[in-house]
């Protein structure tokens, strides 16, 4: 089956001064090659650049398929063949600092993370902007499948991409709010075969690369990974609805909300679900699927790209990346966080993962989903000691 013809590049916006200085990040991907092509035929003066990631120490299979050495090599070549300048930034200590460290931290309080969220606010769309400007450039682009629209009072707003099935959005709710302005993505208009098709057709040497689809400072498996990075120790699991004992573990560390497999319990043909980790007392609590069952969240560390009064009553939210959004009513908000409650209960939100605001395609913002506020069985544990009869008097 033929693919289909390439959309026309969408129009600027007004506010979008055709013409002007744009920093281009590259990453060797087919997205980003695309990007820079599209921007040098909308008359824009494009500088292309890749974030160097990689230690010097770099380790098998990490950094392989995206930011890698070979990247940058293709990433250049690719700049070669668009007739752009290329430079290759240094964002090691960045990325140890907000990206890699923050990973494990997190695992080590009992949450899910996602890095490419961190990755994105931390790095690409504050570190780098902020270079764009020192090097005189009016904008950054990027290769995301996200919309940049502007509404009638001339604010530049994100939308959700085109391609249903590869829109970014979710990862960038955290962007700064001042920032937007400064951003552009050339492809948030077209859909991934379009884009591959217009590589295809320029020549491009990354038109047929696959996609990365891992975590890049990670080799292999992220249980793994942690292992090697956190200290085991040993613990118990208990039920959630009596406290008993059902089962021991290795470190909190290496569950995740709603995990069924892999439980090792005493009783192996009980199915139970990991509805609550305890890191204090070193406890992963476990219960039936309806004990896994959220009727909303809370979030922290939350950011707005919209003024707060103007946040809708109801909205959608999207607490993972591969699922839909739901519709939910909003609590309670302010500038530090916001509290949920789902039109339906959902399964395991995972806190650290993000929930991620929407008013139909438009990203309002988000937050990192905190844990239940849920009262436990009383083990008699605290901190992971046992506490004296005394104590419970």
């Amino acid at each position: 089956m033929s693919l289909p013809a390439p959309a026309a590049a969408p129009a600027s916006p007004p506010s979008v001064a055709t013409g002007a200085r744009v920093l281009c990040a590259m990453s060797g991907g087919v997205d980003s090659s695309v990007t820079a092509a599209l921007l040098k035929d909308q008359g824009y003066q494009v500088i292309g650049a890749m974030m160097r990631f990689w230690p010097d120490d770099k380790r098998t299979d990490t950094f392989d398929s995206c930011c890698s050495p070979d990247a940058a090599y293709e990433a250049r070549r690719v700049a070669e063949q668009v007739g752009v300048p290329f430079y290759l930034l240094d964002y090691r200590e960045q990325f140890q600092r907000h990206i890699v460290g923050p990973f494990l931290d997190e695992y080590a309080r009992g949450r899910t993370p996602n890095p490419c969220v961190n990755c994105n606010t931390k790095v690409k769309f504050d570190e780098l902007v902020k270079k764009a400007k020192m090097l005189g450039c009016q904008y950054v682009a990027t290769g995301h499948y996200v919309r940049r629209v502007e509404n009638a009072q001339g604010e530049v707003e994100f939308w959700r991409g085109d391609d249903p099935r590869k829109d970014q959005t979710y990862f960038l709710w955290g962007t700064p709010r001042d920032a937007l302005p400064f951003i552009l993505f050339p492809v948030g208009e077209l859909e991934k075969p379009q884009v591959r098709q217009i590589a295809e057709e320029r020549g491009l040497l990354t038109a047929r690369k696959p996609e990365s689809q891992n975590i890049c400072f990670v080799p292999g498996k992220v249980q793994d990974f942690v292992a090697e990075h956190l200290p085991q120790a040993q613990g118990l699991i208990r039920e959630i609805a009596s406290g008993e004992v059902v089962g021991e573990h290795l470190g909190t560390q290496f569950y995740t909300l709603g995990q069924k497999k892999g439980l090792g319990l005493y009783q192996s043909h009980r199915v139970r679900h990991v509805v609550h980790l305890d890191p204090a007392t070193n406890t992963v609590w476990v219960g039936d699927y309806d004990d896994c069952l959220w009727t909303g969240l809370r979030a922290t560390s939350a950011n707005y790209l919209l003024d707060l009064a103007e946040l809708p009553a109801e909205l959608d939210v999207q607490v993972r990346y591969r699922t839909a959004p739901v519709r939910a009513r909003v609590i309670q908000a302010d500038e530090a966080g916001f509290e949920l409650a789902f039109a339906e209960p959902q399964f395991a939100v995972a806190p650290g993962q993000s929930a991620v605001l929407y008013a139909g395609p438009r990203l309002l913002g988000g937050g990192l989903i905190a844990d239940h506020a849920r009262a436990l069985p009383d083990t008699g544990v605290v901190a992971g000691r046992p506490v004296s009869a005394d104590a419970l008097s």
